[in-house]
């Protein structure tokens, strides 16, 4: 009995200790992911966030990376006892190709958790954040850990790095030239986060061109604005290099610009009206009391005509109309209060009394 138990054994025992390894780094992986991703439920991401961050990306990676461990001692076990010549040929290059994959996996959801993280924190703490810088550096942070992967990768394979670079210096410049229009959007992407005249959430308009729209995303090509009509579209970003942007959202006060025309029979009592509308602007809580101007300003063709200019203290549209509408109620009222009227987009005739009566009656045509 123990001769055959140990001859099964001497036939079959690489194959049960490979299945024991795999086995065991398959169990091992779930109990060490569950353990990681406990730890990371328990840790508070707004108050420790580098450490929840590692600690939430590592149940997936580091699960991986205990199966990759395992499976490259199974295989390795095999090769001993030459199993396979093709897993013999490609055993010293893949574990470590698949470790620094899992490693660049692992540093990527970190990388984005923190972000994440970071996020959090200054919505609770009511810090303000720009969500276009932390963009910018989240997405140059993993640009350099994949670059940084690449290059390992291409080391652990043969590769010398320093032809690599070499390479990719000359073959940069044909690049360049080949797809200019890609690099200057490129180097647009890299002005708006380095400058940032504008950010998400801000409504900027292009002069010149119907471009107009809240932004949505700066990406590395194109930026996505959103227009009054819901409708997405995306304008290149080499574009914003070349043509001047007007940040509407980072107006510092609305302004109030009106003409209003009085009749020339209301000449006597317009000194009265107009001292009396500066009062009421002065009083006014809607309106900035640095500088406001309400002047008689000329004589027109057909009406005397009154300049209203003014800033509003809010920046809401829907205040700023408000405002509006009530300042110039109240300058109505006060017109009408001294008699006068606002005067009518229409020309008014004076004849001398009796000219109609003295002009000849007109003929009647003769019958036929």
């Amino acid at each position: 009995m123990y001769q055959r138990v140990a001859a099964v054994l001497e036939q079959w025992g690489d194959v049960l200790a490979v299945f024991m390894i795999i086995l065991f780094a398959l169990l091992a992986g779930m109990v060490v992911s569950r353990v990681m991703a406990r730890l990371a439920q328990r840790t508070d991401p707004t108050r420790h966030v580098w450490v929840h961050g590692f600690l939430a990306g590592a149940p997936g990676p580091l699960k991986a990376l205990i199966w990759v461990l395992g499976l490259a001692g199974a295989a390795r076990l095999l090769v001993e006892h030459d199993v396979s010549s093709m897993l013999a040929a490609v055993l010293p290059t893949a574990p470590m190709v698949a470790v620094i994959a899992v490693v660049t996996w692992y540093f990527l959801k970190v990388c984005t958790q923190v972000q994440e993280n970071l996020v959090a924190r200054a919505r609770v703490r009511r810090h303000e954040l720009d969500p276009t810088a932390t963009d910018a550096i989240g997405k140059l942070v993993r640009a350099s850990i994949v670059l940084t992967a690449a290059l390992t990768v291409m080391q652990a394979l043969g590769f010398s790095i320093a032809g690599v670079l070499a390479f990719g210096g000359v073959g940069g410049i044909a690049i360049g030239f080949a797809a200019q229009s890609l690099v200057a959007n490129l180097l647009g992407g890299l002005t708006i986060f380095a400058s940032r005249p504008f950010k998400v959430g801000e409504y900027i308009i292009i002069p010149g061109t119907e471009l107009a729209g809240g932004v949505e995303h700066i990406g590395w090509r194109a930026t996505r604005l959103i227009g009054f009509d819901c409708k997405p579209f995306y304008v290149p970003n080499s574009m914003f290099n070349t043509q001047p942007i007007i940040n509407h959202s980072r107006m510092t006060a609305r302004r109030i610009m009106e003409t209003l025309h009085l009749r020339y029979m209301d000449m006597g009592v317009m000194s009265r009206i107009v001292e009396e509308c500066r009062q009421m602007l002065r009083e006014h809580k809607g309106i900035q009391q640095d500088f406001f101007a309400f002047n008689f300003d000329s004589c027109g063709e057909r009406s005397l005509q009154l300049s209203l200019y003014a800033f509003t203290v809010s920046t809401d549209y829907n205040e700023f109309m408000n405002v509006k509408e009530d300042i110039l109620l109240r300058i109505a009222d006060i017109v009408r209060r001294h008699g006068a009227q606002l005067a009518e987009p229409v020309a008014t005739v004076y004849a001398p009394d009796g000219l109609f009566e003295a002009m000849p009656a007109p003929r009647q045509p003769a019958p036929v």
